[in-house]
């Protein structure tokens, strides 16, 4: 929700922005905004340059609104981001081991004994996919942290994973036992004593594996955190969930946790909506015996300014820790999550600033649901919109709120982008905001015994529906309690990958070695996105011809637009030609990075040609692809 009764601002040291490689703002100002251009585009008569966010004003008519949605581009992370068409998303935490898919926050940091964590077994299973970038959950919303944070007790030094192969007394874990109630790191504080697993930290692993195996990395890190509720508020839960019990009312998944939790307390300080005071605070927050002191002090470390809360300032805080310890981080992935607002408390996250320091610490790195980031399909179940545009309309600023409330008719609705919407009467804004489509590989985010996984067909098919229509697939792989995957979800994967490896393995457009194509075949048969043909003269339709370089039979066609340049195709048709005479096989709306169109039989055809009927500017095609379906073995 936008920020309106806290004045947020992000000052940086001098020394800092120098060793960021950032330029440095007046004293007292703010970072430089992820949406800079906007300024640039004033007035309902100037000119529109390109960029990632530009604001609507209020005279802009319709058709200067459609130049400017066909003026919003992808900055340099994102159009890296989209070439990444495939993300392995990994749930593995606390939920894991209590077989939950929700948790409570006063669950026994004991409970999380995972016999091990063998991370490059999860990252063969993922490359195996065809995966490109992996995200761990860092943070579910029972705030278990996976890496040894300085801000939180509930994490896995306090578990037993971390002193794994200990026997006997440890005088220094049991003193930070005692102290965990006043003092959040105290358990950092004692993080070397006994024997320590050099693999306790599991991001630190997830990281190194991920970046051993060739892969970019993400993390998740919930900004809903059961762990710091108020004690007194768990308490009144307890009550609430006992007394429907009693009445035998059925439970939500969260109700449930809370009850089978009800003997304990959360783990920790209650900061989560508990009202405390908006001051002055230093990001990052030293804690005793902190080892950032040196580098902070030599100005080798950034040092922030904000006006927060207590919650806020451990986001941040965490924030912090995760960019300047585990970077570079390619996706940062927060949901809005508030799930304890209807019964009496919520948090006021402070996205605002949550955004400018993500963006001060790692200017590349695509939010989920940041400004000039990433967004959710609308779905859980891999099922992107015939119609899927990336230049959306927004009802508010996307520096200042979580964009999933922003989207007109929200995040779910079935258009998102048409003129129609462009024409709401309450956009404000427009931004790139590419979709990303999450499903777990099981029925289950987490990992659960009684449940399995989804067929490598059935993920080939999820593929089309999401990659194939202008939308990232981010596909949860949850390891089992044992820290590995199964195999027989390694099998599915393995499986998924080596169907889609192999159907576009061979592109039957493309010109043949001794060949001499057209430019424009050229252009769009090269597997570059950053060469392409466009109708002539600026036009906004126009035909494309391809000669087949040898009769071909396929049944998928893929499409794609240069998105550097925008996206802008509205509407294009695929006609072969077959024994002489020209047939329609394909009709799309949006095409975008790509646009795969599996045919109900294959074709055999001498000359292709596409047609692009409709678009907001001139059209950029950069890619096309025939091909032919090689399903998964088996």
């Amino acid at each position: 929700m936008p920020i309106s009764t806290r004045r947020a601002t992000l000052v940086l040291s001098v020394l800092a922005l120098a060793a960021l490689g950032l330029s440095s703002p007046p004293a007292g100002a703010a970072p430089a905004s992820t949406a800079a251009a906007p300024g640039q585009t004033t007035g309902c008569t100037g000119p529109i340059r390109p960029a990632a966010i530009i604001p609507v004003r209020p005279c802009d008519g319709m058709d200067r609104i459609l130049a400017k949605a066909a003026a919003v581009v992808p900055r340099a992370g994102q159009l890296a981001w989209q070439q990444r068409p495939v993300t392995g998303f990994t749930h593995f935490g606390m939920n894991t081991f209590t077989d939950r898919e929700w948790g409570s926050g006063a669950e026994r940091e004991s409970t999380f004994s995972p016999q091990r964590a063998d991370t490059d077994q999860w990252m063969r299973s993922m490359k195996a996919a065809g995966i490109t970038q992996v995200m761990l959950t860092v943070k579910h919303h029972d705030g278990f942290v996976l890496y040894p944070t300085r801000y939180a007790n509930h994490s896995v030094i306090a578990s037993p994973w971390w002193i794994q192969g200990c026997t006997g007394e440890n005088p220094a874990r049991d003193s930070a036992q005692e102290a965990r109630a006043q003092d959040p790191s105290a358990f950092w504080q004692v993080r070397a004593a006994g024997c320590v697993n050099p693999r306790g930290d599991l991001l630190r692993d997830y990281v190194d594996s991920a970046r051993a195996a060739g892969l970019k990395v993400g993390v998740y890190l919930s900004p809903a955190d059961g762990a710091e509720l108020p004690a007194s508020f768990f308490a009144e839960e307890v009550q609430r969930v006992e007394a429907k019990v009693a009445a035998g009312q059925q439970l939500s998944i969260e109700e449930q946790a809370t009850y089978e939790d009800r003997a304990f307390a959360p783990s920790g300080q209650g900061r989560y909506g508990s009202g405390s005071a908006v001051t002055e605070r230093t990001i990052p927050s030293l804690v005793p015996g902190d080892d950032r002191a040196a580098a902070l002090a030599g100005g080798k470390l950034p040092r922030f300014t904000v006006r927060e809360d207590d919650y806020n300032s451990y986001y941040l805080n965490q924030l912090y820790e995760l960019f300047t310890q585990y970077g570079p981080i390619d996706e940062l992935w927060l949901d809005g999550a508030n799930p304890w607002r209807n019964n009496g408390i919520s948090e006021d996250y402070d996205f605002t600033t949550w955004f400018r320091l993500i963006h001060a610490l790692s200017p590349d790195t695509v939010t989920f649901a940041g400004p000039a980031g990433v967004r959710w399909v609308g779905n859980e179940s891999g099922q992107a919109r015939e119609t899927e545009w990336s230049p959306l309309p927004t009802s508010g600023d996307p520096e200042t709120a979580h964009n999933e409330e922003l989207f007109i008719g929200g995040a779910s609705a079935g258009d998102l982008g048409s003129r129609a919407v462009l024409a709401d009467p309450s956009v404000r804004y427009l931004q790139w905001a590419p979709a990303e489509s999450d499903v777990s590989l099981r029925p289950g985010w987490f990992f659960h015994a009684s449940e399995q996984p989804k067929t490598a067909a059935q993920l080939v098919e999820i593929y089309r529906r999401t990659v194939g229509r202008n939308s990232s697939l981010l596909l949860n792989v949850p390891p089992g309690q044992d820290g590995l995957v199964p195999p027989a979800d390694s099998a599915a994967l393995a499986g998924f990958g080596a169907s889609v490896a192999a159907t576009q393995a061979v592109n039957l457009a493309k010109p043949g070695p001794d060949s001499h194509p057209s430019p424009a075949v050229a252009a769009v048969t090269d597997d570059s996105l950053t060469t392409s043909w466009s109708p002539p003269h600026g036009a906004r339709e126009g035909t494309l011809d391809l000669p087949l370089p040898r009769p071909a039979t396929f049944d998928q066609i893929r499409l794609g637009e240069d998105i550097s340049r925008g996206q802008h195709v509205e509407g294009a048709t695929v006609q072969a030609e077959v024994d002489g005479a020209w047939q329609t096989v394909a009709t799309v709306t949006t095409v975008g990075y790509t646009r795969l169109v599996t045919l109900p039989a294959p074709v055999t055809a001498d000359r292709l040609r596409v047609i692009v009927t409709q678009a907001r500017a001139t059209p950029y095609l950069a890619t096309v692809g025939l091909y032919r379906t090689v399903p998964p073995p088996g």
